[in-house]
């Protein structure tokens, strides 16, 4: 979630009326007002993947996928319009987030498709991709899988290097049995929960705004979502790293020192993985898009340029 909306909810939250809803459409507002337009592409899956598109439609492309927890513009709200002036930024909501879904099965090779469908009907030749936690999953699929990827950015996300017994320790950290109960709440106490372990400093605010946030971005396709996660193991035993080690385009990590939900052990496991530079944030949890905007804007220019 983003951490300039709760901050905001706060704000507003004497209004009445939904004070989730009312910081969305005022952030979108302001994303229509940057130059940005909401558009939504229909897959042969029989669904729709939404997605925002703005900035310089002539200069070099970057597609920006969150993670867990929330949308496109949840994620990448401050980011997107930072970049806005020398890229063109394309940011979808993931299947099963936001407004997009689809009828395939729910695993992160039917994310990467329709991504990948994404590119070809936009005629994009050249592609920048950055994601964020589970966003970087598919980040890293596109990198093996989608060759107009240009350079690549994962933040906060292990790729291949995190095990069954990773995930184990993970969910135990956040006192849950399985994985998927972490990131998929089944409760405003959940989300409460989830939310405080995720960013730096999580603001105080009235307890009943956690159940709006649930109901605007947790609470639909549960059993997706939870596939989702349920499937990654199946996903990354599948990869074999002899058929694409060595051919996968530059790459990036960006990672949290206090990450408890990806220990920053295992981000320099995947930097030597891939053999790529990792910059590691200092005092930073898992919300770096959030937490950090103007600094992670900065580390993608830089890299991308």
């Amino acid at each position: 979630m983003m951490r300039l909306m709760i901050v905001s909810v706060f704000i507003f939250f004497l209004g009445g009326c939904s004070a989730v809803s009312m910081v969305d459409n005022y952030q979108q507002n302001q994303l229509m007002k940057a130059g940005f337009e909401l558009h939504q592409l229909s897959l042969e899956s029989q669904g729709e993947l939404h997605y925002w598109q703005g900035g310089d439609t002539s200069a070099p492309t970057v597609i920006l996928l969150h993670g867990f927890g929330g949308t496109g513009l949840t994620s990448w709200y401050e980011i997107m319009q930072q970049l806005a002036s020398d890229y063109h930024v394309i940011v979808p909501d993931l299947l099963w987030f936001g407004a997009s879904f689809s009828n395939a099965p729910a695993t992160i090779s039917s994310e990467t498709q329709a991504i990948q469908h994404l590119i070809e009907e936009l005629a994009l030749e050249n592609v920048n991709v950055v994601g964020i936690s589970f966003g970087g999953f598919i980040t890293f699929d596109l990198m093996i899988k989608e060759p107009t990827v240009n350079k690549a950015i994962m933040l906060a996300s292990p790729g291949i290097v995190f095990s069954d017994e990773d995930m184990d320790a993970m969910s135990q950290r956040f006192g849950q049995s399985v994985p998927e109960a972490v990131f998929v709440p089944e409760n405003k106490e959940g989300v409460r929960h989830l939310l405080e372990h995720t960013f730096v400093d999580h603001p105080w605010y009235p307890s009943f705004i956690d159940e709006q946030i649930y109901q605007s971005y947790f609470a639909d396709f549960h059993v997706q979502k939870k596939s989702l996660i349920t499937t990654l193991p199946a996903y990354r035993d599948q990869l074999n790293p002899a058929e694409f080690k060595g051919k996968l385009p530059p790459s990036l990590l960006i990672w949290g020192e206090n990450d408890s939900v990806f220990p920053l052990e295992k981000g320099i496991e995947f930097s030597e993985f891939l053999n790529a530079p990792i910059i590691i944030i200092p005092d930073a949890s898992h919300g770096l898009s959030n937490d950090f905007p103007e600094s992670i804007s900065q580390m993608i220019r830089d890299f991308i340029q």
